[in-house]
């Protein structure tokens, strides 16, 4: 397993522990702000994950693709992601 890979694993780890936080957050009816506020942690790691992950795509499935010769379909692809990332 490469390194990006491992990040985007270790990334996604922390957010698991960190919902599993938070849902024990509101089992203790803990304060709303704060609840909000570690969620907002979360939406962080998780956008920071999804940018690694498409990182590690472009620089191995894509380029791969585009020196096969049909890099069309995957850069489409990408395209595509990012419209709706930054909706």
């Amino acid at each position: 397993m490469n390194e990006k890979k491992i990040e985007v694993i270790n990334l996604l780890k922390t957010a698991r522990g960190q919902i599993d936080g938070i849902i024990k957050m509101l089992e203790e009816n803990r304060y709303c702000v704060d609840i909000s506020k570690q969620i907002i942690a979360v939406q962080g790691i998780l956008k920071k994950a999804n940018l690694s992950n498409l990182e590690h795509h472009i620089r191995t499935c894509v380029i791969e693709s585009i020196k096969e010769g049909n890099g069309e379909q995957k850069i489409k692809e990408v395209i595509d992601l990012i419209e709706k990332y930054i909706k």
